[in-house]
C-alpha cells in the first residue's frame, strides 16, 4: 500500500524527509524492538538508527569494537560485563579499553563489572580518554589497585557514580583521591573493600558530600567514627546507607544517622551485633522515620520488642523489615499497630529464625496490615502453614509466605 501510494505521488519518503527529520521520528519510537525495525527499512534509516543509539551491551573484541565506534559515534552507555559464572576468555582486555577511550568521545557511562583481566594500565587509557565520564562499575575486577583507581579519580572528575565492591586493594588513598577531585560523586559501592578505615571515610565525605548511596557491606575495619562522620558530612543527602556485617559499627552510629540523616529511606545494619534498642528507638523518633522505607537488621542481638514496636509505630512508610535471628523478638513487637485507625504499609518481613514469635503475633500484623507480599517466618518453630491455617489466619490474596525455605526470597 505504502509503494502504491509513493507511486502515485512521484515522491519517494527519503527524498521527503531529512535526516532531521527522520531523527524526529526515531525519537519518538518507545521500545527497543521498534527502533531495531527502524533500521531495518534501508542503509540510511541503519546508519541513523545507529549514530542515534545511546546504550550498547556487547562481548567484541578491539576489531569489533573499533567498528562498532565509527558505526554508533553518539553511545554514551556502553555495558561491557560478563557474568559471574559464564565468563568468557580472554574477555576484556586493556587493549580494549584503549579502543574505548579512543573511540567513543561521548561516552558517559561504563561498565565492567567482573572483567577480571582488566589492570590498572586500562583504567589509566580510560581517564585519558573519557575524563567525562559519570558512571563506572569496576566491581570485581580483581587486579584493579591503588594506581589505577587514583588515576580515575583524577581523571574523571564529573564521576557520579562508582562501583567497587569486591575490588580488594582498594585502600583509604582511593577515597582521599576521590575527596580532592570527585566533589559531584554521589553514590560510592565499596562492599569487601576490607582495607577502608574511618580515616578513609572521614576523608571522602571532607570533599564529597553529596552522597546519596554508599555501600558498605563487609568492610570491616570501619567503626562508629567513620559512619558519624559520613552522617554528619552527607546529611541533607544521604538515602541509602548499608553497613551489613560491619560488626564494629553500633549505636553511637545509628543515633547520629536518627540525628543528621533526615531523608534516609533504606538502612543496612544486620550483623551489628553492638546495635541495641536504645539508638532502634531513636531513628524511629527522627525526621527520618517518615522517608524510611527499608530497614534490615537480622543478626542484631540485642533488638527487642520495644524498639521494633516503636518502629512499626511511627515509620508508617516502612516497606521492608529484616528481623531475621532477632531471637529475643516476641509477639508483643505487634502489638498497638492499628491504635489510630491506619494501616501499615509494610510489604515485605522477614522473621526467620525468630523462635518466639508465634501466630498470634502474625495475626495482630494482618489485623493492620493489608499490603503484605512477603512473609518470611522459617524457622520459626510456634508458624507452620498447618498452625496458621487452624488459626484462620487470612493473608493478603498476593502474599508469599515462606514456611520451609521454597520460595525464592525477593532483593531487599
Amino acid at each position: 500500500m505504502a509503494e502504491l501510494e509513493e507511486e502515485a505521488s512521484g515522491v519517494c519518503i527519503n527524498e521527503a524527509l531529512t535526516d532531521d527529520e527522520l531523527r524526529a521520528v526515531l525519537a519518538k519510537l518507545q521500545s527497543d524492538k521498534d527502533k531495531e525495525v527502524f533500521g531495518l527499512v534501508c542503509k540510511r534509516w541503519l546508519h541513523l538508527q545507529s549514530t542515534e543509539r545511546k546504550k550498547l551491551c556487547v562481548r567484541a573484541g578491539p576489531l569489533m569494537l573499533r567498528k562498532m565506534a565509527s558505526r554508533f559515534s553518539r553511545l554514551v552507555e556502553l555495558d561491557l560485563s560478563q557474568s559471574v559464572s559464564r565468563s568468557f576468555y580472554p574477555g576484556v582486555t586493556d587493549s580494549d579499553l584503549k579502543v574505548i577511550a579512543d573511540g567513543f568521545g561521548c561516552l558517559r557511562v561504563l561498565s565492567l563489572r567482573y572483567c577480571k583481566g582488566i589492570t590498572d594500565n586500562g583504567l589509566v587509557a580510560i581517564g585519558c580518554g573519557l575524563s567525562h565520564l559519570q558512571s563506572l562499575d569496576v566491581s570485581y575486577c580483581r587486579k584493579l589497585t591503588e594506581k589505577g583507581l587514583s588515576a580515575i579519580a583524577e581523571s574523571c572528575c564529573d564521576l557520579r557514580s562508582l562501583q567497587l565492591s569486591g575490588c580488594r586493594s582498594v585502600n583509604d588513598q582511593v577515597l582521599e583521591a576521590l575527596s580532592k577531585n570527585c566533589h559531584n560523586l554521589e553514590e560510592l559501592g565499596l562492599q569487601g573493600c576490607t582495607y577502608i578505615t574511618d580515616s578513609g571515610l572521614t576523608s571522602l565525605v571532607k570533599g564529597c558530600q553529596r552522597l546519596k548511596f554508599l555501600d558498605a557491606n563487609k568492610c570491616k575495619n570501619i567503626s562508629d567514627i567513620g559512619v558519624c562522620s559520613v552522617s554528619m558530612a552527607c546529611s541533607s543527602s544521604l538515602k541509602t546507607l548499608k553497613l551489613l556485617d560491619c560488626y564494629k559499627v553500633g549505636d553511637e552510629s545509628v543515633s547520629s544517622l536518627a540525628q543528621f540523616c533526615k531523608s534516609l529511606e533504606t538502612l543496612i545494619i544486620g550483623g551489628c551485633r553492638e546495635v541495641s534498642d536504645e539508638s532502634i528507638k531513636s531513628l524511629a523518633v527522627a525526621a527520618c522515620s517518615y522517608s524510611l522505607k527499608n530497614l534490615r537488621m537480622d543478626w542484631c542481638l540485642n533488638i527487642s520488642d520495644v524498639s521494633l514496636n516503636c518502629i512499626l509505630c511511627n515509620c508508617r512508610n516502612l516497606e521492608t523489615l529484616d528481623i531475621g535471628c532477632c531471637d529475643e523478638v516476641t509477639d508483643a513487637t505487634f502489638r498497638g499497630l492499628d491504635t489510630d485507625g491506619s494501616k501499615l504499609g509494610l510489604k515485605i518481613l522477614k522473621a526467620s529464625n525468630c523462635p518466639k514469635i508465634t501466630v498470634m503475633g502474625i495475626g495482630m500484623l494482618l489485623d493492620s496490615c493489608n499490603s503484605l507480599k512477603y512473609l518470611d517466618v522459617r524457622s520459626c518453630p510456634h508458624i507452620t502453614k498447618a498452625v496458621c491455617d487452624e488459626a484462620g489466619l487470612q493473608f493478603p490474596e498476593d502474599c508469599k509466605v515462606n514456611f520451609l525455605g521454597s520460595l525464592s526470597e525477593p532483593d531487599f
